[in-house]
């Protein structure tokens, strides 16, 4: 027998992705009891990871961001726990590789714009006014943190307060707005310099705006590997936290249905272990997938067709194939350094780099292990390969759907996704490391199905839905539903993605539950958020139960080999 249910919650949490486990953490510091219910039987979502013998990889992180001292992630975190794991700061960053190219964006990225200015002379007034529009995106992003708390937990007067530092925030990217597309982004581009061979370096983006954001980011040092132990050990340690606060976390826990009372959420039901479960919450918060909290948890009367059609019509991210590989040498004896580095090709068009033919896609590269050697035994290494992926592809990655909608996967799903990774490691043997192949032990292999399997995202998403104008017109990321005391606390509530959305989310759907519960705490977080106290003015208001920062990572495998 497991640790039991409690008869009931004062909230009940669905997902146990950083965005949940954010939202469980905080409620559970300022003292309410919680319940957090994960349908896999490992917290973390998209970083949950997994280990093969003595190797362990992270499945979704290309980079961190927000994850410094003053950023979205790094505020939350220090006042949840000074034993945080700590991102790492990166120095070489982006490694933009092409037909025609190789450069390198650093943490100064005055080298880079030198060394443009050095090979293109002509350009050089151009090149200039680029990395000074991107230097000022960098800037509003690194302000950031003091515009991330929702206007839905925020009053009339303190709405009109907040579009000043929006605007200011917005600023910097409205002149860029509408130059995306294939022409769009030529024509944005064109506007500094029109040397294609400058061109060909963003030949995968799809907007001017993405082009700019990595080098505004570097000029800020916004940049970060994941802690040590790789991107898991985020949310174990938010998992702790919520332990130690005993409040609970269980996993193999499928929610099935939003218990509703008029109109006003009181609990779940959910199965765990083929036993069909009712718990009763005050308050419940969907850290899950929006359109299977609409279309399978709640009635559909809850959804007016309107609002349903514009959730289905969003404009998300891809999924990704993702190759981990895992190497009997370091991958800096193979020409690999620990930089991100991005494979484009001028010849293939901005839909065949993310179209999913393995020999026009952009392809991107991680080193985990030469950023954090504890990732692989001693004298090994790995690597991980991302190609942006869609559900649709081959039909579905030539799988069938069963009667629940569920995907079906056999021996062609495997056949096709196993020689598409042939392919891209083909191709980066011949772009970068010819001897590849001769050192890879064992890779494994996801696909978007995989990602929809352990996530429940749409078409198995990467990071929800875009920041887009369509989305921001339709309201698609709201954190209110329809139903009283039922919030959306996950990576759906806001637009775009990564830890840092998927922490402020979490933070703003506990802010709100503690609008209601807690109103004193309420307005200490709210202060904290919109940076009018510090966190040690936060710690010693009394509001939140205190933490004795006792939480240490669990030892990686290779770790307990070597002991």
């Amino acid at each position: 027998m497991g640790k039991p249910f409690k008869s009931g919650y004062d909230v009940i949490i669905i997902g146990s992705g950083v965005g949940g486990l954010t939202a469980g953490a905080l409620l559970s510091k300022a003292g309410l009891s919680v319940c957090i219910l994960e349908k896999e039987p490992h917290v973390g979502g998209y970083l949950a990871g997994f280990r093969r013998k003595d190797f362990r990889f992270d499945t979704a992180i290309h980079w961190l961001n927000q994850c410094g001292p003053e950023g979205v992630a790094g505020k939350i975190f220090t006042i949840l726990g000074k034993d945080h794991p700590v991102a790492i700061p990166q120095k070489k960053i982006r490694r933009y590789i092409g037909n025609h190219h190789d450069y390198l964006l650093t943490n100064n990225p005055e080298e880079l714009k030198a060394a443009w200015i050095k090979e293109f002379p002509h350009e050089k007034k151009g090149i200039d006014r680029f990395f000074k529009a991107a230097k000022k995106i960098g800037a509003a992003f690194n302000e950031y943190s003091t515009v991330f708390r929702t206007e839905e937990s925020m009053g009339f007067w303190e709405r009109i307060k907040n579009k000043l530092p929006l605007i200011r925030f917005g600023s910097a990217f409205i002149p860029h707005l509408g130059y995306s597309g294939e022409e769009g982004i030529t024509k944005g581009l064109n506007r500094y310099f029109k040397e294609k061979k400058l061109h060909d370096i963003f030949a995968a983006d799809g907007d001017v705006i993405g082009c700019m954001v990595p080098i505004g980011w570097a000029y800020y040092g916004d940049f970060q590997s994941p802690p040590r132990g790789g991107g898991q050990v985020i949310p174990e340690w938010l998992s702790y936290l919520v332990r130690y606060y005993h409040n609970d976390v269980f996993t193999n826990c499928q929610v099935e249905k939003v218990l509703v009372e008029g109109s006003k959420a009181t609990g779940v039901v959910f199965k765990q272990r083929g036993e069909e479960i009712q718990l009763k919450a005050n308050h419940v918060i969907a850290a899950c997938d929006v359109e299977t909290l609409y279309n399978k948890m709640l009635p559909a009367s809850v959804l007016s067709n309107k609002l349903r059609k514009q959730l289905e019509e969003a404009d998300i991210y891809s999924s990704s194939l993702t190759i981990s590989i895992a190497l009997d040498c370091s991958p800096g004896q193979l020409g690999f350094s620990e930089e991100l580095i991005h494979i484009s090709s001028d010849s293939a068009t901005i839909e065949e780099h993310s179209g999913g033919d393995p020999l026009k896609s952009e392809i991107v590269v991680l080193t985990p292990s030469l950023r954090d050697q504890s990732l692989a035994p001693e004298g090994c290494g790995t690597l991980t390969v991302f190609m942006p992926a869609y559900m649709a592809f081959k039909d579905g990655w030539h799988t069938t759907k069963d009667e629940h909608g569920n995907y079906v996967r056999n021996e062609d799903y495997r056949r096709l996704k196993n020689e598409i990774a042939e392919v891209l490691i083909d191709r980066l043997s011949k772009i970068i490391a010819p001897d590849l192949r001769s050192h890879i032990l064992f890779y494994d292999v996801a696909t978007p199905v995989t990602h929809w399997r352990y996530t429940g995202n749409k078409q198995g998403t990467m990071m929800g839905a875009k920041p887009g104008k369509e989305n921001m017109k339709n309201k698609v990321a709201r954190y209110r539903t329809p139903i009283s005391n039922l919030l959306i606390g996950g990576q759906w509530a806001e637009l775009g993605g990564g830890v840092p959305i998927a922490v402020k989310a979490g933070t703003n759907a506990a802010l709100l539950v503690l609008q209601k519960e807690n109103k004193k705490a309420f307005r200490l977080l709210a202060d904290y958020m919109d940076a009018k106290i510090t966190a040690e003015v936060f710690e010693n208001s009394g509001l939140f139960h205190a933490y004795d920062n006792s939480w240490k990572p669990k030892p990686t495998p290779a770790e307990r080999k070597k002991c």
